[in-house]
């Protein structure tokens, strides 16, 4: 019984966790949904995105209005449609937020998140951070807003995406660091010695 209970309690803090989302989210174009259910066999688990109408299609409930909407709408529209086809379904829908990680990464691109990922987690969906990366000072840069975060400070402390309150369209920006652009500024100007002491020989 005591176990039961346990696992229980366990069950209902993960289900808290993952269906926590940013409040005032709004889906956009590219943008979509991760649902995840624990007590059905049938195939619905999976990543689901907007379509070109906005509209996102889902098993055996067809559509829901995903574009320019605020994901807590579409969480409870989804729960309450698969609560009516199902029994108790056990399920979370997260949100999947299209974002663009540059700079200092392995393979710089788009990427999709849920909000519950560290900012290194998002990194290693880059690929990874490159030997010359500079982690305390990454850029969050939104329109032409940028706001400076430490992640090697997020990441000791545990701290995931949402704490950053990270937005569809957000962009992340790995710097290099300081010491890479002194050592091939060095690099240029030697090689600019080089060359005028060619050119100096040469005239002589």
């Amino acid at each position: 019984m005591k176990n039961y209970l346990l696992f229980s309690l366990t069950i209902l803090l993960l289900f808290c966790c993952l269906t926590k989302s940013i409040p005032g989210q709004v889906l956009k174009s590219g943008d979509g949904v991760r649902v995840i259910f624990y007590n059905i066999s049938d195939p619905i688990s999976g990543d689901y995105f907007c379509q070109q109408d906005g509209n996102i299609q889902l098993p055996y409930i067809g559509l829901v209005r995903g574009q320019e909407r605020e994901f807590s709408m579409i969480h409870q529209e989804i729960v309450a449609k698969y609560d009516s086809l199902y029994r108790n379904p056990e399920l979370t829908v997260q949100p999947l937020l299209k974002i663009n990680v540059m700079g200092e990464v392995k393979k710089a691109g788009i990427i999709y998140v849920t909000g519950v990922e560290t900012l290194r987690d998002a990194i290693a969906l880059a690929g990874g951070e490159t030997s010359d990366s500079n982690l305390e000072k990454i850029h969050l840069i939104r329109g032409n807003q940028r706001i400076d975060i430490n992640a090697k400070q997020m990441i000791k402390e545990g701290k995931n995406l949402d704490s950053v309150g990270l937005q569809s369209g957000d962009q992340i920006f790995v710097p290099r660091e300081w010491w890479v652009a002194v050592r091939n500024w060095g690099v240029v100007v030697s090689a600019a010695g080089l060359v005028v002491a060619i050119i100096a020989l040469l005239a002589n």
